[in-house]
């Protein structure tokens, strides 16, 4: 059974192999979006990112910014208005019926509230079973026995355990369940949905072990869901940011936490608790409250909080480049040193080009 120490890092070997091997998954320009009376909201536009065989992709993002929207697109509940979703080497857009339910064997989901993902009514070993009965895999025999195998192997005891009710279990104990039952078909990958906020934070700990041993026995990769960047960091081998919507930053995980380069990620990292009482990590401001995704300012979506702000940035949306090896951002004034800006940065007319002293203005 995992214990209460803090998670160890991430492997760096998935990143190594990017280029001698397919993305298991690939996401290409993917639109979500939902009439409501005042308008269309914007979830997601035009997100792209790919998961490796054997890697943590962790999407971070304060609430509301469209993380569980992305993961559901990916999902295909509900389908996405635009774009791809190629896993392993199959758009799942495309997909219908029974080829889409054969294709989702591979791609599981853990939710963030255990308890509500998990039927009251049902035994334990009952809910590990489910997804093997819903698939027609072996006969009742091998289906207990797998049941009883996958709960091991979370840390459960199957005869302990595999007899009670979800409201018989603690938080902690529930979650392994969920866990149980998304191994139990053997999948490629697993998509996380904020799936330890729930918990305190020495199970996080437990169960974010738990998750990096089942990638390292299992070959596991996992598209992992949080708020939380600090946390999403230590399990992740990559991190993408995401606001209103748009990925703004996408990097390696220490890469990410030690120099990020998109104001809005040092804003989140800037909002961790310090470790010391009385001393402060705040460095960055933010102001106000994030736009409606249903009229998303032009340009540069978080210009209108962004303490670098330009006119340019209302102008022109920023693209995706590289800065540093793998590491990518969307900005037109990142947080970088004044050599490499000069070197990576896109032209800027004379039209936009600013003082230091405008670099705290406000677009209207």
């Amino acid at each position: 059974m995992p214990g209460s120490e803090s998670p160890p890092e991430p492997q760096a070997g998935p990143a190594r192999r990017q280029a001698a091997e397919p993305a298991l998954l690939a996401v290409r320009d993917l639109v979500q979006e939902f009439s409501v009376p005042g308008g269309i909201v914007q979830a997601v536009s035009g997100v792209s990112f790919d998961v490796w065989p054997g890697e943590t992709l962790g999407i971070v993002g304060e609430t509301g910014s469209g993380k569980s929207t992305l993961a559901r697109s990916v999902l295909q509940a509900p389908r996405p208005k635009a774009g791809s979703v190629v896993f392993r080497g199959t758009d799942l857009v495309t997909l219908r019926g029974r080829r889409l339910m054969q294709a989702r064997r591979h791609l599981q989901t853990v939710f963030q509230d255990p308890f509500g993902s998990l039927d009251p009514k049902w035994r334990v070993r009952d809910i590990v079973e489910e997804p093997l009965v819903a698939y027609r895999t072996g006969d009742p025999a091998a289906r207990h026995r797998r049941a009883d195998q996958v709960l091991e192997l979370v840390g459960l005891d199957p005869a302990a355990h595999g007899r009670r009710h979800p409201r018989e279990l603690s938080g902690g104990q529930a979650q392994r369940v969920a866990i149980a039952r998304a191994v139990a078909l053997s999948p490629s990958l697993i998509v996380c949905d904020e799936a330890v906020s729930s918990l305190d934070v020495l199970i996080q700990a437990q169960v974010l072990n738990l998750f990096e041993q089942l990638r390292a026995e299992l070959g596991l990769s996992y598209l992992f869901i949080a708020h939380d960047l600090a946390l999403v960091k230590q399990v992740s081998d990559r991190v993408a940011v995401m606001y209103l919507g748009k990925l703004c930053e996408v990097g390696p995980g220490e890469s990410v936490y030690r120099e990020p380069l998109h104001p809005y990620t040092r804003v989140l990292l800037d909002s961790i608790p310090a470790a010391a009482p009385g001393t402060s990590r705040a460095a960055a401001t933010i102001r106000g409250e994030p736009p409606s995704p249903i009229h998303p300012p032009s340009g540069c979506r978080f210009r209108t909080r962004c303490p670098r702000a330009a006119q340019h940035c209302a102008v022109e949306e920023p693209v995706m480049r590289e800065l540093a090896v793998g590491h990518t951002v969307a900005c037109h004034f990142p947080l970088e040193s004044t050599a490499a800006a000069s070197k990576n940065a896109m032209p800027v007319t004379s039209t936009t080009a600013r003082s230091d002293e405008k670099m705290g203005e406000t677009p209207r």
